[in-house]
């Protein structure tokens, strides 16, 4: 997916010359901490947070008087869109923009889209049982998991891999299109996988998605 597909539809950037107080109140009102900077001709010119805002005394003075070097963070309309999440990650902002090939400015991907893309790309709105897999790193082969899944009449419908920095070990969380998990895990303990964790009933599952979901935003430093 390109980046351009998430652009935020209602999302505006503000005109440099503006004051700082119209920033902060579009801040307020599309609930962010950040918001992209543009000239009379849509070029784009930076972000600016509201801290700034308040640090460098900008409630009434145009943005342009800010003479400090603001940061200019974006990804162009073609980028993947895991390159707009990278940025998220390493700059701790809440909008990233994005520029037409001509770098203009076109609009802004908020945190709340990479959310909700999340959210469809772990096919949350399926029914299915979800569990996790532990083995070695040197093990792994994606190829045997789907086999042993679909070799139980059974889809894979969201796939995560988390790995430990400091362990030999991989964790795969696996979203099927069944709830029936009980004859999958016998043929996976067949194969000597351990089967770390497995829900199949609706609130567990909610739970762990949740509990992904909270590793995702400190992953981002949220």
């Amino acid at each position: 997916m390109q980046s351009k597909e998430l652009i935020s539809d209602i999302f505006p950037a503000i005109n440099i010359n503006e004051i700082g107080e119209r920033a902060l109140v579009r801040m307020d009102f599309f609930k962010i901490s950040h918001i992209p900077l543009t000239d009379d001709n849509e070029n784009y010119l930076g972000l600016i947070s509201e801290n700034e805002i308040y640090d460098f005394d900008l409630l009434n003075k145009p943005i342009a008087s800010y003479k400090n070097v603001i940061g200019r963070p974006f990804v162009f309309e073609d980028q993947h869109i895991y390159d707009t999440i990278n940025i998220f990650s390493k700059l701790n902002i809440s909008v990233v923009p994005v520029l037409s090939k001509k770098k203009k400015y076109i609009g802004a991907v908020c945190l709340n889209d990479i959310v909700k893309y999340l959210g469809k790309l772990t096919a949350t709105e399926n029914s299915g049982a979800v569990f996790i897999i532990e083995f070695n790193i040197h093990d792994y082969s994606m190829s045997q998991i789907a086999q042993i899944i679909e070799s139980n009449d059974a889809k894979i419908l969201s796939f995560y891999l988390y790995s430990d920095k400091n362990s030999t070990k991989l964790e795969a969380t696996i979203k099927i299109n069944t709830g029936d998990f009980s004859p999958i895990r016998q043929t996976f303990e067949r194969y000597g996988y351990h089967i770390k964790a497995a829900y199949t009933e609706i609130d567990k599952i909610n739970e762990l998605l949740e509990e992904r979901y909270d590793e995702f935003m400190n992953y981002l430093n949220i």
